[in-house]
Parts: C-alpha cells; sequence; structure tokens
C-alpha cells in the first residue's frame, strides 16, 4: 500500500491544562460546551477538540518542555450574539488579546486566552455575516467582494431568508 492510499482518520486538536478543574469550568460553564467523554486527564468535548492534563501529558512525550503563551495555535469558535458573549468574558475577567472587532472580511471577532493562555476565538457565523451584510443593504455581489466568500453560499444564505 503506498502512503498516497493511506487515509488517517483526523480525530480533535488536543490542548494542555495545568489545572483540569479549571479548564473544564472554563469550557463547559463559561463557553458553553459539553464534555462527550472523560478519561480524568483527558476530557474530549462534543465541539471536536480535547484537554489532557499538563503533567501526564509531558509524561506521555518523555517529560519534555511543555511552553505556554505560545500564541500560536487557537480554537475557534462560532457564536452569533457577540456582544452578549463579550460581556459574559468580562465579567469573568478573561485576558483578551483584542476586544470585539472586525475582521478585514467583516466578520466580528473577540480573541482572549483560556485559563492556560490558549488564544480562543469566538467569531460570528459566516451565515450571520452575509445576514448581516444583506440587512445594511449590500447586494450578494458587494459581500462578495467585501468578505471573499464563495458567491453560491451568499446566495443560498440570502435565499433562506
Amino acid at each position: 500500500m503506498s502512503v498516497n492510499t493511506l487515509k488517517i482518520k483526523f480525530v480533535c486538536p488536543v490542548i494542555t491544562v495545568a489545572d483540569m478543574k479549571v479548564s473544564r469550568n472554563f469550557y463547559e460553564n463559561i463557553l458553553g460546551q459539553t464534555v462527550v467523554a472523560d478519561y480524568g486527564e483527558n476530557v474530549s468535548f462534543g465541539g471536536g477538540f480535547a484537554i489532557h492534563l499538563q503533567p501526564h501529558f509531558k509524561m506521555l512525550i518523555g517529560n519534555k518542555e511543555i511552553i505556554s503563551d505560545a500564541n500560536n495555535f487557537e480554537l475557534y469558535f462560532e457564536y452569533d450574539n457577540l456582544e452578549q458573549i463579550y460581556e459574559r468574558l468580562k465579567a469573568e475577567k478573561v485576558e483578551f488579546i483584542h476586544e470585539l472587532r472586525e475582521e478585514p472580511w467583516k466578520q466580528w471577532v473577540i480573541r482572549f486566552y483560556d485559563p492556560d493562555k490558549n488564544i480562543i476565538d469566538i467569531g460570528e457565523s459566516m451565515e450571520h455575516l452575509v445576514l448581516r451584510l444583506y440587512q445594511q443593504s449590500n447586494s450578494a455581489d458587494e459581500i462578495f467582494k467585501m468578505t471573499g466568500l464563495d458567491k453560491e453560499f451568499i446566495e443560498k444564505t440570502i435565499s433562506n431568508i
């Protein structure tokens, strides 16, 4: 069997955490994620990612150093009421990388750190973005030019109003 015919199944990203209780609380109670499997040192969420306790993970990788605050990876979530989650995050005193802002492709996002300095990005869904721009009297062509989104996706989203 050649390498080109292999079908390796990607399962999910796994991030390491210093304190399982703190991190579970953050992901479950602040970001509203649902645990689908709890193996003690490793917890999987329904959104398709997992958290792994750092001391255990470090042992699995031959006691190599785990570097926090590297700013080279993020978990991306979508939520259409960004003002609501922004206020919730402020009340929880999360450390923002940047507060609510519009990206060059017009999507509204916020970025902040989880308790272990992993980057979390929450943006409005692309469907919500299209509808918001359309409700601001932009045509499908104008939305395409502003966002670079697929024209078929834009037209389908608008037709579902």
